[in-house]
C-alpha cells in the first residue's frame, strides 16, 4: 500500500541515463514535493540497495544534484570501477519555501520529517531495488549540509553515515544567502549543527566534511572541526582547492560515495 495519496513516477526514458522523477502528495509538506531517483543499471546489484540522500543548497531543487552536479556519472563510474560497491540515489527538493527551507521543522510544514520518512518510502516507490528498511545515508551541500549535519546528529540511529560539502553549520550562516524572509520562526531547535553534533549522551553516525580554501564558509567548518575535535567526536574532515561551486561540488562527491562504500564494506572511515 503507498503511503502517499497520489504518486507520479517518470518512465526511465532514453537520454536520462536510468534517471526517474517522482512527485508525491506529502502529508508533511502539505502538498506536493519532487525528487529524482537513480538506480545502477547492473543487473547483478544487490537489492535492496542501500540508499545515499543528497541534499541540495539554496535556491535549488530536486534536479541539481544530477543535472548540475552529474551525482549519477559519478556513482556509476564508481560502480562500474568496484571503486563502491552498488548504491542508489535520491535527491529530493527541500519543501520549495522561500530560498530555502533548511530542512527543518515548522509552522508551515515539516521538512524535517519529508527528508527522514518521505524520500525514502518515495524511492522505494519508484523502484524495486530500493527498500526504505535497508541501509540510509545523508549528504548534502551548503544548507544541504546544515540539513544533513543537523539531522544526523538529531536521529542518529536513522543513518548508516554523513557527508557534507561547504557545510552552512548554524543558521546565522545561513541568513546572508536568503534573499527573502525564511519560512521558519525565530525559535528553532537545534539551530547550530556544533551543539547537536557535541550533544552529551548521544553519538552520531560516522561523518565526514570538507570545504573550499576559498569558500566564504570556511572558517565555520574549521571552526567545527575544532570543536568535534575538542568533544572527541569521530569525523573526518578535509579541504581542498575550490569555492562555493559546483565543480568543487562534482568534484569532490566522490569522496562522499568511496566513505559511503567503506561504511558498507566495513573499513575504518573516522578520523578523530
Amino acid at each position: 500500500m503507498t503511503r502517499f495519496r497520489t504518486i507520479e513516477i517518470s518512465e526511465p526514458a532514453p537520454g536520462l541515463e536510468g534517471l526517474r522523477f517522482v512527485t508525491v502528495h506529502s502529508a508533511a509538506l502539505r502538498g506536493r514535493g519532487d525528487l529524482t531517483v537513480w538506480c545502477p543499471e547492473a543487473t547483478s546489484a544487490r537489492s535492496p540497495l542501500p540508499l545515499v540522500v543528497l541534499l541540495h543548497g539554496v535556491y535549488g531543487s530536486h534536479w541539481a544534484w544530477a543535472l548540475k552536479g552529474a551525482a549519477h556519472r559519478t556513482a556509476a563510474r564508481l560502480i562500474a570501477s568496484g571503486a563502491i560497491p552498488p548504491m542508489a540515489l535520491a535527491m529530493p527538493s527541500d519543501g520549495l519555501a522561500g530560498d530555502g527551507t533548511a530542512y527543518l521543522t515548522t509552522p508551515v510544514a515539516d521538512y524535517e520529517s519529508w527528508i527522514l520518512d518521505d524520500v525514502p518510502a518515495a524511492a522505494a516507490e519508484s523502484t524495486s531495488a530500493v527498500d526504505p528498511a535497508a541501509p540510509f545515508f545523508l549528504a548534502g551541500l551548503s544548507m544541504g549540509g546544515f540539513g544533513t549535519l543537523r539531522l544526523g546528529g538529531r536521529h542518529p540511529r536513522r543513518f548508516r553515515g554523513l557527508s557534507a560539502h561547504s557545510a552552512v553549520v548554524s543558521l546565522e550562516d545561513l541568513k546572508p544567502f536568503l534573499g527573502s524572509a525564511p519560512p521558519w520562526t525565530e525559535k528553532v531547535e537545534d539551530p547550530e549543527v556544533g551543539n547537536v553534533l557535541t550533544r552529551a549522551g548521544v553519538e552520531p553516525p560516522p561523518m565526514r566534511f570538507d570545504c573550499g580554501l576559498d569558500d566564504p564558509l570556511l572558517e565555520s567548518n574549521r571552526a567545527l572541526h575544532r570543536r568535534l575535535e575538542a568533544a572527541g567526536v569521530p569525523h573526518r574532515y578535509e579541504e581542498f582547492e575550490g569555492g562555493h561551486t559546483w565543480p568543487y561540488w562534482e568534484s569532490h562527491l566522490v569522496e562522499t560515495l568511496r566513505f559511503f562504500g567503506g561504511i558498507l564494506e566495513g573499513r575504518r572511515t573516522e578520523d578523530r
